[in-house]
């Protein structure tokens, strides 16, 4: 049966939701990794522990969602050539993509390994909990040759508009984490390693299997070992879409990087308050990923095809799902939310302070929507720097203001994270005022 999908023709909500489902679930199952190690630590080990886990998050992401950024460049670039039908092109594409997801995660990895400690002292982790918090941040750094090999290979299958391959594999490899995270922490007693090795052993599991499946097909996009090797043409276009989105997504780093310093100052409980927090507003994000994800690759291979008009009507059928979702999951959480917390804490004032963040924070979740949908459809279109430019400006560079200058002289924790919806409208705004000029210029 034919795994692929041809975005260029048929009905746009159906093809956008259909796509856009495995690639919800496995994002589900892929944030499920770090959500059970939470959860475990947190029930299983104690408060310090999982502040500790919960301090590395930032960090880690600011190295991971580089390399997803920049990756997404080569997604575009296959898309574009696989809607054109240019079936060399889409090879040589697809290895040019390895070998720089196994080029950049050796650069990880290293950096990973040998500076995490210099890095949680410049954020001003609690003394009590950097040791741990440490330790685990080296151990996650030791499975990042193995993530972007995952994530570069099922960004290959979705730009070709398979998005169901990469659900199962991360469907069996959460199982295996789930399995593992029970058998080193809760059996063995290994605390927070037990979590992380835990971690390493499933990405390798999804690297592997994502890596078979890719050498097994008999399409354009066929994966041969000895082929990998960069064409720099090619790798020069990957990189005008995906460093600005890398960058992107770095100063989405930065900027919470900076935040996660002011909420460090509350102490140890606020900081494994916010760690919780951070796992259940992740479900939100997945959607928003998911979104993204579909509607770059639909506007990548319709692009490539010369089919402006599709394109703007798969943005218009983007944005209203993204709009639906960000007012059920803000409803649902609003109503549930303090129960979903029980699953990370028993503690008390944990579940009583993320409750009332929750409250405060997730009513604004459609301020965001623009953002996602407007900058995903313009990376699909091969315009990547603009975007990165109002989301550098509009998010990251305004929050690292907020933060730095003004919550301050508010003096509470709801004056630091009243940043996110106050961001999230001001560079929704920006995104429609370009998107408007930028359709009538290229989309005509």
């Amino acid at each position: 049966m034919k795994k692929t999908q041809d975005f260029t023709e048929g009905i746009i909500w159906k093809q956008l939701l259909l796509f856009f489902f495995p690639i919800l679930v496995g994002t589900f199952f892929q944030q499920l990794y770090n959500t059970v190690d939470t959860i475990i630590v947190g029930q299983s080990v104690g408060t310090n522990a999982l502040a500790a886990v919960g301090s590395t998050g930032n960090l880690t992401n600011l190295i991971i969602n580089f390399f997803v950024g920049l990756s997404s460049g080569a997604t575009v670039v296959i898309a574009q050539y696989y809607g054109a039908h240019d079936h060399k092109r889409v090879s040589r594409a697809v290895h040019t993509s390895f070998a720089m997801s196994i080029t950049c995660g050796i650069f990880m990895m290293l950096f990973g390994l040998f500076f995490s400690y210099q890095c949680l002292e410049m954020i001003q982790v609690p003394s009590e909990i950097i040791q741990d918090a440490t330790l685990y941040m080296q151990l996650v750094f030791l499975s990042m040759i193995p993530g972007v090999v995952y994530n570069i290979g099922s960004g290959i299958l979705r730009a070709v508009g398979d998005s169901k391959r990469p659900l199962y594999y991360l469907i069996i490899c959460s199982i295996v984490n789930v399995v593992l995270d029970c058998l080193f922490v809760m059996v063995f007693h290994w605390g927070i390693a037990g979590a992380a090795i835990a971690t390493v052993i499933a990405q390798v599991v999804c690297a592997i299997l994502v890596t078979i499946q890719l050498m097994k097909s008999e399409d354009a996009y066929q994966l041969r070992l000895k082929d990998i090797s960069f064409d720099f043409a090619i790798l020069k276009r990957i990189i005008k879409i995906g460093l600005p989105a890398g960058i992107q997504s770095t100063m989405y780093s930065i900027s919470n990087i900076v935040l996660q310093t002011n909420i460090n100052a509350f102490g140890t409980q606020t900081i494994a308050t916010w760690a919780v927090y951070v796992k259940i507003d992740a479900f939100f994000w997945m959607i928003m990923g998911a979104i993204g994800a579909s509607i770059t690759t639909f506007v990548g291979q319709n692009y490539g095809a010369k089919l402006y008009e599709r394109i703007q009507k798969g943005m218009k059928t983007a944005l209203a799902i993204a709009m639906l979702s960000a007012f059920i999951v803000s409803s649902l959480f609003y109503v549930f939310g303090g129960y979903v917390t029980h699953l990370f804490s028993s503690d008390q004032n944990i579940v009583m302070q993320c409750q009332d963040i929750i409250r405060f924070l997730m009513p604004w979740y459609f301020t965001y929507c623009c953002v996602e949908i407007i900058s995903g459809t313009m990376r699909g279109c091969g315009e990547a720097l603009k975007p990165m430019l109002l989301v550098c400006f509009g998010v990251c560079v305004l929050r690292i203001v907020w933060v730095t200058f003004v919550s301050p002289l508010i003096g509470t924790f709801n004056g630091v994270i009243v940043s996110y919806p106050i961001t999230w409208s001001v560079t929704s705004v920006l995104f429609l005022i370009y998107y408007y000029y930028f359709q009538r210029s290229h989309l005509r």
